[in-house]
């Protein structure tokens, strides 16, 4: 009976992605395991519905972070906002388990070595063209399915997420609509020296600025140096570094851009509309969040978020809108 008991424990305490309503595949991609995790509508697993493949942002995150019975990440927004029309797709981060507790990861709800480092796999993986191919690999795969409709398929992609999601538009056809959040056009270099140049001061006399155009030029200089002790490796800065808007501006999909004026970002997507509207691309929407941030939270008087005024479900609710009318 004790042995019985041990063992019901145990197995009560390992959580799996359907202990929090989401399907779990595991699909072969070049000999190695992916895993993808589907949110439907309940009770409508196998009604035949479109996809909705959302693409995350960046650094090595498991999708499902739990603390106790509380449970964070998957989509930064309410699912449910979208599965009556839709089955929601997102798809893991290689070599980083599916879920874990909270209480195991780092800082920012890393996945890290002992050392401290990003995961080897994982950072070997850990590139555009990586995460480009693989997700048109796993949506063909997909698409196969008897409860996937291919009458639509929405890709969207927030940060680092956004330039995947782009790049996908422009390599896959069956990609019907294209929302590109919170992205750089100009690539996450110019990014990176805005955020500096905006910490930098006359008394200081620092040019942080500076300092990230002299790592660009070293990026360049090893574009394929796949060394990560640093975090990303080159290849990876380098890939994501390549502006976003040269796969934008070739795409005849409806494309809708959201992003926050408060964003580091938000100047580059301002000049994109502006460009845009002078080429007259009709099939492009702009949804600006005024005086929000990188994941929608307004800022105040101090430039600080105000984390208690969550606008992820209305961006979700607008992109819903946007596509009912497409």
């Amino acid at each position: 009976i004790f042995v019985l008991f041990a063992n019901i424990s145990c197995f009560a305490q390992k959580r799996t992605p359907e202990d929090y309503g989401y399907k779990h595949i595991s699909y072969n991609y070049k000999n190695e395991i992916v895993d993808i995790l589907i949110k439907s509508k309940s009770g409508e697993e196998n009604i035949e519905k479109p996809i909705f493949l959302f693409c995350q942002g960046s650094l090595p995150q498991p999708l499902i972070k739990y603390n106790g019975d509380e449970i964070y990440g998957v989509f930064p927004f309410n699912p449910e906002i979208l599965t009556d029309k839709f089955h929601l797709v997102i798809i893991s981060k290689p070599y980083i388990p599916i879920i874990a507790d909270l209480k195991t990861l780092h800082n920012n709800s890393l996945y890290l070595e002992a050392d401290g480092n990003f995961p080897l796999e994982y950072s070997k993986r850990n590139l555009l063209d990586y995460y480009v191919n693989r997700n048109i690999s796993v949506l063909k795969y997909l698409l196969k399915k008897n409860w996937v409709s291919s009458s639509m398929l929405v890709v969207a992609g927030h940060s680092e997420g956004s330039t995947v999601a782009s790049k996908m538009a422009l390599k896959n056809r069956k990609i019907t609509h294209l929302i590109y959040a919170s992205g750089n056009p100009m690539g996450r270099i110019m990014t990176m020296i805005s955020q500096n140049r905006a910490n930098e001061s006359f008394e200081d006399n620092i040019s942080l600025g500076e300092e990230e155009i002299k790592y660009w030029e070293e990026v360049v200089k090893n574009k394929d140096d796949m060394d990560a002790s640093q975090g990303d490796t080159n290849k990876a800065s380098f890939e994501f570094s390549n502006p976003p808007i040269l796969y934008l501006e070739k795409l005849k999909i409806p494309v809708l851009v959201t992003y926050g004026t408060k964003d580091w970002s938000a100047p580059f997507n301002d000049f994109m509309r502006v460009d845009f509207i002078r080429k007259r691309k009709p099939n492009f929407t702009f949804q600006p969040y005024v005086g929000t941030e990188h994941n929608f939270f307004p800022l105040n008087k101090n430039d600080e978020p105000n984390y208690e005024i969550f606008n992820w479900d209305k961006v979700a609710e607008d992109w819903l809108n946007w596509i009912n009318k497409k």
